[in-house]
């Protein structure tokens, strides 16, 4: 995915009520933006630090610009845009990355399914079956290892989705939790048991239930963001 028009090089002021970022771009211009990432951003930014947002001139928006890419406190980039996960991902299913999901013959998207009305972020339909797959965001980083870790703050949402999974894969139906790290310098991600551990118990569970849990890196740079690579999936 390259980003057009191109990103927007700014500094960092200040992230505030959720979803409003203050920042100067490089001209000196002061604006704010919408932050579109609902989570803590744990280790994910730093005032003063780069940012990158993209520009909007569309009239009926109250906002100027979205945040896009972060330069964390470790010195990696994250893109901070939660809504680019599923779009990355879609990206990499139909050109064949995600090679454990290869040979789908139809994708659908935001499929209502399971026992707690959920929506699931793929459906992909094989000649043998259907496979669900739930994909997740993952920014969070540490100073001094490659291992990111989700979630980043309390997710009763993200548990809801770990039993909605395991509850197909008990019934014989193909179900996948896939996070996409969207976090440069990441060799793997484990649960963030010092975080949530609710969540933590929550993917061991679906992962013993039969779940696929899955894990794919991302290249981020100011010019484009993909995915890349398979990572490790550390339970233990």
């Amino acid at each position: 995915m390259r980003f057009y028009p191109p990103l927007e090089e700014a500094r960092l002021i200040r992230r505030y009520k959720r979803f409003l970022t203050d920042i100067e771009t490089v001209t000196g211009e002061l604006l704010t933006i919408h932050c579109p990432n609902t989570g803590s951003m744990l280790n994910c930014m730093v005032e003063g630090g780069q940012v990158w947002f993209s520009r909007s001139n569309d009239p009926k928006r109250k906002l100027p610009g979205t945040w896009e890419i972060a330069e964390t406190p470790q010195g990696r980039l994250a893109c901070v845009n939660t809504a680019r996960a599923n779009q990355l991902v879609e990206e990499a299913l139909l050109a064949g990355v995600i090679v454990e999901l290869n040979g789908f013959t139809a994708l659908k998207r935001e499929v209502p399914y399971g026992q707690e009305k959920s929506r699931i972020d793929f459906r992909l339909d094989y000649p043998n079956g259907a496979a669900y797959v739930e994909v997740k965001s993952v920014t969070l980083g540490f100073d001094d290892t490659p291992v990111a870790a989700f979630p980043d703050a309390v997710t009763q949402r993200g548990a809801k989705h770990l039993r909605e999974l395991a509850h197909l894969a008990r019934d014989g139906v193909r179900a996948v939790q896939l996070y996409c790290v969207n976090l440069s310098g990441i060799d793997a991600v484990r649960p963030a048991v010092e975080i949530d551990a609710a969540y933590a118990a929550a993917l061991r569970e679906a992962k013993a239930a039969g779940v696929e849990v899955l894990a794919y890196g991302v290249k981020v740079t100011p010019e484009e963001i993909f995915v890349d690579r398979r990572l490790e999936v550390l339970l233990d």
